[in-house]
């Protein structure tokens, strides 16, 4: 018999339909590199800390950022925050201020007298670090929480390296500096002051040490021929910035001369006007465009007063004077001589041009390679002499605090696995969050939290800390204008836009799963996740 209407399935036989078997793709959850936590020299799980930021949980915060960098106070501080121009916010409207919240997180610790935990279990190995700045002190940290007993060999009187006598109060205050260190110290950690190395196979041997980690700063400065007269006073970076730690400042006198275009020329220049510089002025042979000065730094020498004479060099010094050539740049970029002199007053003046390391701790050890002046180091940071690695300054690397923060980490790792006769094997790589992932539609406007500045006038007086730091609550809103890209932060959408129900909700923290029995591979989870964190990939896979 014909029935006069079209045959249906019955009520709920639709759910037998795997609608499933009709995709040609289908989608996946993963988690792809933020683009800050990929930029970042140091490995810090920016991302990670920030989403505990932004949910208060600060502690958790600090401790999560801490497993990979010890000193957030100081690198909120020193760090050049390589990771914000890399932030994808950046093409919304500003990038997330991410070294104003590790400030913040910083200081917060030091306020709450959080620890590190000590390790759970000792190892029995003992390993010895030559140098207490940022890079020793890390490998230091990250040894000790391995359970290693690690002793730190410091040739001076104070912990810090560079970061103590490389940056200036007004940048770095040294309580904050202190109390970092003490922490680690606190973790076990011995550190000797006053003791140079000078072999250091010799200086294992007597120490009884299973391994080495080299982390000698770059403390001598390079010297330029300068023609001067007896009574002319040429000095050295370096040296200014070293004796600014002691009782005995520098004399620089009323009108001072720095010779150079790096960050620590403008640091002398600072400097010089704080200490009663009337006249401080830069002497750099290319344009501000050729400076490798950071630029924010330059903006606030010259806001200070400092001034600087571009495309010049110094040919000769005299005893209240110095005789400068104006230079040219030629087609390639490269200062050419033009002939033309011009003569500056000058009370001092400071060489800026770089510095070098004290190699002399490893002359004869078989198997070191030095070349161009620094030694040469493998994928795992050893040296070619088994057992002793190196990092920082030492090796072929950017100089500066956060690259040697993460020699030191990486150098911990390696050492680790040598004394138990494995190999250290990284996390894979994972795919970059990249901006054109995001659904940034689903994001509110947010602007960029500035941290507040120091005033001139004190400034140019005092060596009082320049650049301050967020409050709680501008802290908590700058960490919300995180848009975690490539990870997942629980929004729902792919849940609410699913048309086939197949996304399973999982309960908080625990994500969510396809149900692929009755996912179409349609792709609309995919567009309206805003953060990237799901993929469509052939069926076959």
């Amino acid at each position: 018999m014909q029935k006069p209407f079209a045959i249906t399935l019955d009520v709920g036989s639709s759910l037998a339909n795997h609608t499933g078997s009709w995709r040609t793709e289908r989608p996946v959850y993963l988690s792809r590199k933020p683009p800050c936590n990929h930029q970042c020299p140091a490995g810090e799980n920016i991302q990670g800390w920030l989403f505990h930021a932004e949910s208060g949980n600060y502690q958790q915060a600090w401790r999560t950022l801490v497993e990979d960098n010890p000193f957030p106070a100081i690198m909120g501080r020193v760090c050049y925050h390589s990771c914000e121009a890399a932030c994808n916010r950046a093409q919304l409207d500003l990038p997330v201020g991410i070294n104003s919240v590790e400030h913040f997180l910083g200081d917060e610790a030091i306020t709450q007298g959080w620890q590190f935990p000590k390790a759970a279990s000792r190892s029995g190995k003992k390993v010895m670090v030559v140098g207490a700045g940022p890079s020793g002190l890390s490998a230091a940290y990250q040894l000790a929480r391995l359970g290693h007993a690690v002793t730190v060999i410091e040739a001076g009187p104070l912990p810090g390296g560079m970061m103590r006598f490389g940056i200036p109060q007004y940048r770095l205050p040294r309580q904050v500096l202190d109390a970092e260190v003490q922490r680690i110290v606190d973790l076990g950690v011995r550190i000797e002051y006053n003791t140079k190395v000078s072999n250091v196979l010799e200086a294992k041997e007597a120490g009884g040490f299973d391994a080495v980690f080299l982390a000698v700063g770059a403390h001598i400065a390079k010297r330029a021929y300068i023609p001067a007269g007896d009574s002319a006073k040429v000095l050295d970076a370096v040296s200014v910035l070293r004796s600014m730690e002691g009782e005995d400042k520098p004399l620089l006198g009323r009108r001072v001369v720095v010779y150079g275009g790096g960050n620590t020329a403008i640091d002398v220049a600072r400097t010089a006007k704080r200490l009663g510089a009337t006249e401080s002025i830069i002497v750099y042979r290319r344009n501000r465009d050729k400076m490798p000065a950071h630029d924010f730094e330059v903006e606030e020498a010259l806001q200070e007063g400092v001034m600087i004479k571009w495309l010049s060099t110094i040919k000769q010094a005299g005893d209240a004077s110095i005789t400068v050539e104006k230079m040219a740049l030629d087609d390639k970029g490269f200062p050419q001589p033009t002939g033309e002199f011009e003569t500056l007053d000058a009370d001092s003046v400071v060489l800026a041009l770089g510095q070098d390391v004290d190699l002399s701790l490893i002359e004869g050890v078989p198997g070191m390679a030095v070349q161009d002046g620094v030694v040469q180091v493998n994928a795992q940071m050893m040296t070619g002499h088994d057992g002793i690695f190196a990092g920082g300054d030492m090796v072929p690397a950017e100089r500066n605090v956060t690259v040697a923060i993460g020699h030191g980490k990486k150098a911990a790792r390696n050492i680790d696995a040598w004394l138990r006769g494995v190999a250290y094997v990284p996390a894979p790589k994972t795919e970059v969050a990249s901006f054109d992932l995001l659904n940034t539609w689903y994001y509110s406007d947010a602007p960029k939290t500035v941290r507040p500045i120091l005033d001139i006038i004190r400034r140019q007086s005092t060596f009082e800390e320049v650049q301050g730091g967020l409050d709680e609550g501008n802290a908590l809103f700058e960490a919300r204008r995180c848009l975690s890209c490539g990870n997942c932060f629980e929004c729902d959408n792919c849940y609410g836009v699913c048309p086939d129900n197949a996304v399973i909700k999982l309960g908080p923290g625990k994500g969510f799963e396809f149900n692929y029995d009755y996912c179409k591979g349609c792709g609309i989870c995919v567009s309206e996740c805003p953060c990237g964190s799901i993929k469509m990939v052939p069926e076959d896979i």
